[in-house]
């Protein structure tokens, strides 16, 4: 496995379970308990966990992983819900994406789709699509943020503020009936709200482990949301509770 993979799984591991000790991470990994210690002595210098005696705990209340390391987690339900999301897309659409892991999966899905305008503020994202010649790409600029790849901030609200889009999909950290639509960061959700003012349609794409929970940030109460993709595993009274509140719940 290499080093890349095996700090993903850690950080993915620790973020769930709260907390692992080495013994538990070298079994899961198939590797030996000192390449282990390596491994979270790096994260922790990094930022990314705790390092405890025997083992390791999350960095911070609801760890915001970094991109690269959550490209795994969920990926077969992502890549589900991002199939279902593309169904909303109507020829010729100006659509808007967020950045995130899901919004990803959607990007390389609607790539095939001619006479499509993307708009995003997702470099990663913009990276992938500018090479496909049939898809019109508009690239929202700003201030970068390391963990999500994005660009936010007030330069890419204004930006946004000139565009109509038929509908945008946004990525959320979190999503509750009360708390509405959250992420980690507080410059990241005012440009997710930038992206929702200035669509016809605010789709939100998170897999069911998003659902029920709050993180730091609010980007819109959930009456701003028109419709919720998901994975099957959401659970049925959240779902019923999400339609009572006007939303339109897909499943994967």
């Amino acid at each position: 496995m290499l080093k890349a993979d095996r700090t993903a799984r850690i950080l993915a591991h620790i973020a769930d379970a709260g907390s692992a000790d080495v013994h538990a991470l070298a079994e899961l990994l198939g590797v030996s308990g000192a390449t282990v210690r390596r491994d979270l002595q790096e994260l922790h210098e990094q930022g990314l966990l705790q390092r405890t005696r025997g083992g390791a705990v999350t960095g911070a209340v609801n760890l915001e992983l970094p991109l690269r390391h959550r490209g795994e987690r969920q990926s077969a339900e992502k890549r589900r819900i991002a199939a279902v999301a593309e169904r909303l897309v109507p020829d010729g659409a100006v659509v808007g994406l967020t950045g995130g892991t899901t919004t990803t999966e959607l990007a390389r899905v609607l790539a095939d789709r001619p006479g499509l305008t993307i708009v995003t503020n997702a470099v990663n994202i913009a990276a992938e699509l500018i090479v496909r010649a049939d898809v019109r790409l508009v690239v929202i600029g700003g201030i970068a943020r390391s963990a999500s790849y994005e660009l936010v901030g007030p330069a890419a609200d204004r930006m946004l503020a000139q565009y109509h889009l038929d509908l945008a999909f946004i990525g959320v950290d979190g999503l509750t009936v009360r708390e509405g639509c959250t992420t980690h960061d507080e410059m990241e959700s005012q440009t997710d709200r930038a992206f929702m003012r200035s669509s016809g349609r605010s789709v939100v794409l998170a897999d069911s482990t998003k659902i029920g929970r709050v993180t730091f940030a609010t980007i819109c109460p959930l009456a701003d949301v028109d419709d919720l993709v998901t994975d099957d595993a959401l659970d049925r009274a959240q779902e019923e509770a999400l339609t009572a509140a006007g939303v339109r719940v897909h499943r994967a």
